[in-house]
């Protein structure tokens, strides 16, 4: 398998590869074996997993997390905080701050998850609280329940997961929606951003109703935002899968330490050329150098 090294504060640790970009789109449910053969069958992590036969609607849907109930104490879910189960038996997590995977089987009612990788990115005191709870419940047999568009995962304990299936329309399109840095990348390489810049970096695409699709389906418009510490705005290009940013134009104040350093990152990621993968609510930047920036857009309000 392979390895991806995580980095949280002064520490290196070793685990199994999570990639930034673990929540799946996917559009089938029924029956699916670990080699994802039968209908709607598609890509998962990694090749291989659990199996799904259910008729059960757990499989193609994005399920938000609402709360974690463990030892009687409910725990409210941060934004970005969500669930999804692919056909072929993969199961992905997001804590609003660090990602799980694990291979699922799905028989009936009753969701059974296998060993867990996870990235290891520093979180808040609060975010590790609730991080903590979902980890603890996500985990060996679970019951599902559905009704309407909740649903609740329940353990042999009596601990709970309660979930909201999420509309279509949730779903942040590339374009207008402002992106907040989260994560940096290289190679294979994540960490969270430095301590003291966090929500400092953030930028905006934006695509005019002028702009047409070019040749291999380009479209022109702009970015423009925060580096972490000056606000800055450049011409852009895209594509469906990568976004190319012209000469980027920034304020020239001074910041302490950590938003500079921040800044330092973000900026090497824009500067020209990078491909993107956009998934459900979070964008994935990086270099042909294997260096990135990952982003998240706020949950929005029901």
């Amino acid at each position: 398998m392979r390895k991806q090294k995580i980095i949280h504060g002064p520490r290196v640790t070793h685990i199994a590869a999570v990639t930034t970009a673990a929540l799946l789109a996917l559009t089938a449910c029924g029956t699916e074996t670990k080699d994802g053969s039968g209908a709607g069958s598609g890509t998962g992590n990694r090749a291989g997993g659990g199996s799904v036969q259910t008729d059960l609607p757990l499989t193609g849907v994005r399920w938000s997390v609402d709360s974690v109930t463990v030892d009687g104490r409910k725990t409210a879910a941060p934004a970005g905080a969500g669930v999804e189960i692919s056909p072929q038996g993969r199961a992905s997590a997001q804590t609003g701050c660090n990602r799980i995977s694990a291979d699922v089987t799905v028989e009936g009612d009753t969701v059974t998850i296998g060993e867990k990788d996870t990235t290891l990115v520093g979180c808040d005191k609060e975010m590790e609280g609730f991080e903590k709870a979902l980890d603890g419940a996500f985990a060996g047999k679970l019951t599902a329940k559905v009704q309407d568009k909740k649903l609740t995962l329940t353990t042999a304990d009596g601990d709970t997961i309660a979930l909201t299936s999420e509309e279509p329309e949730d779903a942040a399109p590339l374009a207008g929606t402002r992106w907040t840095v989260g994560s940096l990348t290289e190679n294979e390489t994540a960490t969270s951003v430095p301590q003291g810049a966090e929500g400092k970096a953030f930028f905006t695409i934006t695509l005019g109703k002028e702009a047409q699709a070019g040749k291999d389906g380009e479209r022109t418009g702009s970015v423009e935002g925060s580096l972490g510490c000056n606000r800055f705005k450049a011409p852009a290009t895209v594509t469906d899968t990568t976004l190319t940013l012209g000469r980027i134009t920034a304020t020239r104040k001074l910041c302490p330490g950590p938003g500079m350093t921040l800044e330092r990152q973000v900026q090497k990621v824009l500067e020209g050329k990078v491909t993107y993968e956009l998934r459900h609510r979070d964008l994935n930047l990086k270099t042909a150098e294997g260096e990135g920036i990952g982003a998240l857009a706020a949950t929005p309000e029901k």
